[in-house]
């Protein structure tokens, strides 16, 4: 979450006059994240989140995201709800960018991740992809092995700037993700961006999963490789291997890996590693000006990448059977 686009009294008033949400009372910025312009929204009926999409968020594809939402909400997942206004529209456009009023989902997220949150987090993640067996939406998976040399092309020259060899060490991987990369593992709705800001907890108990902006069609699998970087490693960098146990364990209650799954799983968390180092990279060395927002070091995820190319198995990641 992140402000680029500043709304003005008159402009936020006529768009939530479109809705049976009451008078706003406040709008205030939320700064963190990267992608969009997020808004702690106060009207009478409560509080909401106002989102302006940014960035990598293309308009064709919110219909799909608000709607897994309705969908997993259906089936028994806490996630927010797109508001719909008078003419039963989800989405609308303010500041000449589509916008959306989601609900407000009580809790706070963990900067600290414990084992018994990445448990309760393991068993999220596999009640989201059970729930998302019968969505009938599916979306492409725009950041992943095919766009990452692109991606990597717009900031190849200026790479070496942010640490020495960064250019040969990314083309290396490049090469050997192209290589390596599994074809035919089980597919299906994933979040694809489930870091400890996009889960909340009430005291010990997981309050709700946000943020669905990046969900797509892709292997269930590469999900758990996302959370496994985000969540099992330790400021110094380090990797926590019983924090890697209860994410499996937590998952494994929900949904049984496959055999399969488990053999790409070390080659599905580089490739995570690379995903989200590249993303960072661009963003470190694009940053708009006047952006309420703070990029995210992209060398934290080249040390994760570092880490996973000494790995040879899933049992060195937590996955013990």
């Amino acid at each position: 979450m992140a402000v680029y686009t500043e709304i003005s009294d008159e402009q936020l008033e006529a768009f939530i006059a479109s809705y049976d949400l009451g008078r706003v009372l406040s709008c205030k910025g939320i700064a963190e994240g990267v992608e969009n312009s997020n808004f702690l929204l106060h009207v009478e009926t409560g509080h909401f989140i106002l989102t302006l999409y940014e960035k990598r968020v293309e308009e064709k594809d919110l219909p799909f995201f608000l709607g897994l939402m309705e969908h997993l909400s259906a089936r028994g997942l806490t996630c927010p709800q797109p508001v719909r206004n008078r003419q039963g529209e989800a989405l609308g456009h303010l500041c000449g960018r589509p916008a959306a009023i989601v609900t407000f989902l009580d809790g706070i997220w963990h900067r600290r991740p414990e084992v018994r949150h990445c448990a309760a987090l393991g068993e999220a993640l596999g009640k989201l992809h059970k729930a998302g067996v019968d969505f009938k939406g599916t979306r492409e998976n725009t950041l992943t092995l095919a766009q990452w040399p692109k991606l990597f092309e717009t900031v190849a020259a200026r790479a070496d700037d942010v640490q020495q060899g960064l250019k040969a060490f990314i083309e290396e991987e490049l090469a050997f993700l192209q290589k390596s990369w599994p074809t035919d593992l089980p597919k299906g709705v994933i979040h694809a961006d489930l870091f400890p800001d996009n889960v909340l907890f009430l005291g010990d108990a997981l309050s709700g999963l946000i943020d669905f902006y990046f969900a797509c069609t892709d292997f269930l699998v590469y999900d758990l490789a996302v959370c496994l970087n985000a969540w099992c490693f330790e400021p110094d960098g380090s990797f926590n291997i019983t924090k890697g146990m209860a994410l499996f364990n937590g998952y494994e209650r929900l949904r049984k890996l496959q055999p399969a799954e488990v053999e790409a799983l070390p080659v599905l968390a580089r490739g995570a590693a690379l995903r989200f180092g590249l993303t960072r990279l661009v963003d470190w060395l694009n940053r708009p000006d006047g952006a309420m927002v703070r990029p995210k070091d992209p060398l934290e995820y080249v040390q994760k990448l570092r880490f996973h190319r000494k790995v040879g198995s899933a049992r060195e990641l937590g996955l013990l059977r």
